[in-house]
């Protein structure tokens, strides 16, 4: 997706909120533009399969953000991220969007670079998340955090439950870098959100996504992608659904005191590549919960699992490993006040599979893995989602 085709989506979605002017039902004040910053340090005894944290003390995703809105009709946000690689300090424009505000009928139209929409966590900040590194899921199908260039459209239907629908169309290079030579630069997505409220004490929010990927990856820089930290998908293919579900319960809907929460996401990824079998699958699945006890204090427990077929060239013959992670993870976390957090937590990494050479396909689990976060932020920062 070139910038001219991003430059053009964001001038016509100008023009229709422009049109649709006379439609807004309601005015905002002057333009309020605020910025913060998040850091986000750690340190790890080893570093995760597929994780994003090495080894020692280090930088995770922090990021300095601008967000405000330009007037009634339009809002936008920026946020530079920057972590620690490889003891090296990186840096990457993660977000930088337009976003309408008066577009009538339950419509929004957002152009620019930001994350999709896709499961539960990926639009979220991972600074956010409730343990230290995300699922398998999405560390390996979609390089922990899929953000891009693009333009979405979402219609929030006027029910009396939450019910979202939505599409977005990216360039892809952010999920697949490295393509073949006759793949089409483009990857979309369709999602759908619904959700209500059980009682006074209870509510639930279900998503289904499908993304469509036309961009299929090298198999050399497939291979290389799984080794150290890859920013893209380590295992992708032409199709793949996620279904997620959440539930929470607090006390008569109060989450001051105490709350638990409940998260569930499955996905799978078919058509790897044009030599796969077509009865070939990626799948991955994640179950987490986390007990807040006290205004201060949670503590949580997670148990993830990967399945997949890794391609391998073997001078000019093209196998398929496949391979099957295993990760679990339990959780304290102290917070103090709702922009800080001090988290510890333990985590234990199983592996098997390999190809017909007998090379392993995940080299280097972590049988276990002691990481202690501090994550702290000053000035603006994101609403909390649900």
């Amino acid at each position: 997706m070139s910038r001219n085709f991003i430059l053009s989506s964001c001038l016509a979605i100008v023009m229709a909120s422009s049109v649709a002017t006379s439609h807004a039902q309601s005015a905002v004040s002057a333009p309020n533009w605020q910025a913060g910053v998040v850091l986000d340090a750690a340190a790890t005894s080893r570093g995760l399969e597929l994780g994003a944290r090495d080894k020692g003390l280090g930088l995770g995703h922090s990021d300095l953000l601008l967000r405000g809105a330009f007037n009634e009709h339009f809002s936008g946000e920026a946020i530079l991220g920057f972590h620690t690689e490889a003891k090296k300090l990186e840096g990457h424009i993660e977000k930088a969007w337009v976003q309408t505000r008066s577009l009538p009928h339950g419509f929004q139209a957002r152009a620019g670079r930001f994350a999709s929409q896709i499961g539960y966590l990926n639009e979220l900040h991972p600074h956010t998340d409730d343990f230290t590194e995300r699922p398998l899921l999405y560390r390996g199908f979609l390089g922990r955090h899929w953000y891009d260039d693009g333009i979405r459209l979402n219609w929030t239907a006027p029910t009396s439950f939450y019910l979202r629908l939505g599409a977005e169309i990216f360039g892809g290079k952010k999920l697949v870098p490295e393509a073949t030579t006759d793949s089409t630069s483009r990857v979309s997505t369709l999602n759908l959100k619904m959700g209500n409220d059980i009682g006074k004490s209870s509510s639930w929010q279900w998503g289904l996504s499908h993304v469509n990927n036309r961009r299929e990856a090298l198999v050399e820089a497939h291979d290389a992608s799984t080794e150290a930290h890859s920013h893209a998908a380590s295992f992708s293919g032409k199709r793949m659904w996620i279904s997620d579900l959440v539930w929470k319960w607090a006390p008569d809907g109060n989450n001051r005191n105490q709350q638990l929460r409940l998260n569930w996401e499955y996905a799978q990824v078919s058509g790897i590549n044009r030599f796969a079998d077509s009865s070939m699958r990626h799948r991955a699945s994640s179950l987490g919960a986390v007990w807040k006890f006290n205004p201060a204090w949670e503590a949580g427990v997670r148990t993830d699992w990967l399945r997949v077929h890794k391609p391998e060239d073997h001078e000019g013959d093209l196998e398929f490993g496949r391979g099957r992670l295993k990760e679990n993870a339990i959780m304290v976390a102290y917070k103090p006040t709702h922009m800080q957090t001090l988290r510890l937590q333990l985590t234990q990494q199983r592996a098997s599979g390999a190809n017909d050479e007998g090379e392993a396909v995940f080299a280097n689990p972590a049988r276990r893995s002691i990481q202690l976060q501090y994550v702290i932020g000053f000035g603006a920062h994101g609403a909390h989602s649900y």
